[in-house]
């Protein structure tokens, strides 16, 4: 089926599969149709269902891949852990990495994964367009079967991060077409895929991790208008909702709310506006520490959270949370009255009267932007907005397509930081990343301090020491505050009474909410 699926042919078709319990309203059936399930239909976002499941293109850098194996993968405590290695080498000087793979693993045509296929993968990657960052890769051999080396350019301590982003794919059966049906050595394997519509899934009987129990997992596309209507007919056994549907109840569901490691925050310009490459850069009222410093301290986190989120969400101070490498900074904020007194002391004063303090002549006024097809991240802007007025700052508040909010390097849009991999805080605030091209350091921030901190934690061969490193550099650079931490937002799903869904042993990512199928080969019917 080619054409967009409405809200009520899914739900007729689901209730043709006999997916779930009877629609008709007859006892009998709903009775036959409720013994203990061997599949089960769910429906977690947009982006498994978007295609190209091809990781040499980027696939599982910001969805879990869950169709292939990698070197390594985010385990307990958000750590690196052992997935396809078994054992890892690093040079002395930081530059070669060597990594025994284990002699288990199979593809799921059953032909074993090599190291072979390994350095097809990387290569395949370092030769096309790709979300993978793989610049820091000088070369890539297989010395054995079980056995690889890496070779980098310099010295980069994040790279074993990287690797959790690379599915290995196998190369007796990669074709151009290989995104539309993968063959990995992961949990699952896909049955059936209509693109934007539904991804069918079976287990990988030659997986060498736990086995699911259930013989067909159903993931489909449905705005969560239909997709609530489809769980209150007994249709679905998971559904994701924003923090604005999470006030619904469901019949024979229960609401589970995870904590996840993104953050919401807000990049704030600390140059004033002015133009490079014919791009504007920089904000004329945020470039101003006082406004900075204000905002972090003067705002209360909690009822943004409450306004914005309904009440789904955890304060944050900090660029990341639940990482070894994470910052311990946080702050008491709410402070209205301190809040002022700093705008005040800096010169900020309501001179018309109009409830907007300004300076020079120039207004406490500026916009910021909130992704248009993430609702959850642009009511958490407007709540911002609500908050700031309290300290005489009008924040207008803009929904925005990403690929207009990612770019504009004058005006502060809502970020989502949630990744393992500590390069993040490099790009977010090493003064080498400042690119109007790119969307690297979109505070345009610079502080030598800082830089050198960063730099020697991308250098440093001992993860443990580099953690140390990236840690104070987030302590150093957040008392400038370049970017506004608000929050952590939960993922709210409703799930069926009866599915069981272990815990992950780690505060899972964000990514739109599909990081709970994660673990979904350990899911269970009771």
């Amino acid at each position: 089926m080619n054409k967009k699926w409405t809200a009520g042919l899914l739900i007729s078709l689901l209730l043709v599969a006999g997916c779930g319990g009877s629609g008709s309203g007859d006892k009998k059936a709903e009775q036959k149709a409720s013994p203990a399930k061997d599949e089960i239909v769910i429906t977690v976002g947009n982006n498994l269902i978007a295609g190209k499941f091809d990781p040499t293109i980027g696939y599982g850098v910001w969805n879990p891949d869950i169709f292939h194996s990698h070197i390594f993968k985010v385990g307990k405590g958000n750590t690196l852990e052992m997935d396809l290695a078994v054992k890892e080498t690093i040079s002395e000087d930081g530059k070669v990495y060597t990594y025994e793979i284990r002699n288990d693993g199979k593809f799921a045509d059953g032909k074993p994964i090599t190291a072979k296929d390994v350095e097809f993968t990387i290569k395949k990657a370092m030769s096309r367009p790709s979300a993978l960052d793989l610049t820091m890769v000088a070369g890539v051999k297989a010395l054995d079967d079980t056995h690889v080396e890496f070779t980098l350019k310099k010295p980069w301590s994040s790279f074993p991060y990287t690797l959790t982003s690379v599915g290995i794919v196998p190369q007796h059966a990669y074709t151009d077409t290989y995104g539309d049906k993968p063959l990995g050595s992961g949990a699952w394997k896909i049955v059936d895929f209509q693109k934007g519509q539904q991804l069918i899934l079976a287990p990988n009987e030659h997986y060498y991790g736990p086995k699911s129990k259930f013989k067909k997992i159903t993931i489909l596309k449905m705005d969560e208008d239909a997709a609530l209507a489809a769980a209150k007919s007994g249709k679905l056994d998971v559904v994701l909702v924003s923090a604005e549907f999470a006030k619904n109840e469901v019949k024979d569901m229960k609401k589970k709310a995870y904590d996840v490691t993104d953050v919401f925050l807000f990049n704030l310009p600390v140059i004033k506006e002015t133009t490079e490459n014919g791009k504007k850069v920089g904000n004329n009222v945020t470039c101003d520490p006082a406004i900075r410093k204000a905002l972090n301290i003067g705002i209360s986190r909690k009822e943004i959270i409450n306004k914005g989120l309904n009440g789904y969400g955890t304060p944050a101070y900090t660029y990341a949370r639940y990482t070894p490498w994470a910052s311990a900074t946080k702050i008491e904020d709410g402070k209205v009255e301190e809040a002022k007194k700093i705008l005040a002391d800096a010169g900020w004063k309501d001179t018309n009267g109009d409830g907007i303090i300004d300076k020079n002549g120039v207004n406490a006024e500026f916009t910021v932007t909130g992704r248009s097809n993430d609702l959850d991240r642009y009511n958490t802007a407007v709540a911002l907005g609500e908050e700031a007025k309290k300290l005489g700052i009008k924040i207008n508040v803009k929904s925005a397509p990403w690929a207009e909010c990612r770019i504009a390097r004058n005006i502060p849009t809502n970020w989502s930081y949630g990744e393992a991999d500590p390069i993040g805080v490099y790009r977010q605030y090493h003064s080498s990343q400042i690119d109007v091209n790119k969307i690297g350091n979109p505070s345009t921030y610079k502080n030598a301090e800082v830089d050198v901190l960063l730099d020697k934690a991308i250098q440093s061969a001992n993860r443990d020491e580099a953690n140390k490193l990236w840690q104070k550099a987030l302590t150093v650079s957040e008392k400038d505050v370049p970017s506004l931490a608000l929050c952590s937002p939960q993922n709210v799903y409703f799930i069926r009474d009866g599915l069981q869904i272990p815990d992950f042993g780690k505060v899972i990512t964000r990514s739109q909410g599909i990081s709970i199928v994660e673990n979904m080969n350990e899911w269970t019917w009771k």
